[in-house]
């Protein structure tokens, strides 16, 4: 598949330039996700490795369609960036290497995704 054999697909897709927030602190797996969204033609935000960096783009004031959070930023718990999203509507994907029953009661109705995951079900959780 060639470059422009992407990007007319990505053209295509039903995410194309949509804003998505990813707040991840694992390289590798932010890496991973960013590129799965941008291949589908969204506009990534991020991805961000810190809880300040995820309040600071959500206070932005810039739109988002959506969120991929890791629930663990280097030790600090994003649920404050989950009701800030929340407040505005923006849909939210968990990420997180722990089960669904480490999740508070509050946030378990959100789509979680636990490590390893398929990006592309991620994508789908999120705007599927």
């Amino acid at each position: 598949m060639t470059t422009n054999d992407v990007l007319k697909n990505a053209a295509d897709s039903p995410i194309a330039g949509k804003r998505v927030l990813i707040a991840e602190d694992d390289f590798y797996i932010a890496a991973d996700l960013a590129y799965a969204f941008e291949r589908e033609g969204a506009v990534v935000v991020g991805p961000l490795s810190t809880l300040a960096e995820g309040v600071a783009a959500a206070s932005s004031g810039n739109p988002l369609d959506g969120a991929v959070l890791d629930i663990n930023l280097f030790g600090e718990r994003t649920y404050p960036l989950v009701d800030m999203l929340r407040e505005r509507g923006v849909p939210c994907v968990l990420a997180t290497g722990y089960g669904r029953s480490a999740i508070p009661i509050l946030y378990q109705h959100i789509p979680h995704h636990q490590k390893p995951f398929d990006s592309q079900a991620v994508i789908a959780s999120l705007f599927g």
